[in-house]
């Protein structure tokens, strides 16, 4: 078997995108801290597990962001409601009783 071959260049850009990845668990890590925050307040106040209002309303100031960032909107929505979904499974999850 072959050695891979040593490129610099690669390397680097291999290093800068590990250090996005550790940056984005880390935010993603600290997010579903507050969001879980956010779901034993709603159990508290009797608010429901999901709010349909704001998610539609964050997902087209995400997709604003996305687009002015140059990422694809498309894309971005896909990740914000992959997000909100486990968020609200953690909030119905706290209703349930579930200690997060």
């Amino acid at each position: 078997m072959a050695e891979p071959l040593h490129d610099p260049q690669l390397d680097d850009f291999r290093s800068s995108i590990d250090n996005i990845d550790a940056a984005l668990v880390h935010l993603l890590a600290e997010r579903f801290k507050i969001t879980k925050a956010v779901g034993r307040y709603k159990l508290e106040a009797g608010l429901p597990a999901a709010d349909p209002a704001r998610e539609d309303v964050q997902i087209a100031r995400l997709r604003r962001l996305a687009e002015d960032s140059g990422l694809d909107p498309v894309f971005t929505e896909k990740f914000l409601r992959f997000v909100v979904a486990e968020v609200i499974h953690h909030h119905q999850r706290i209703a349930e009783g579930e200690r997060l």
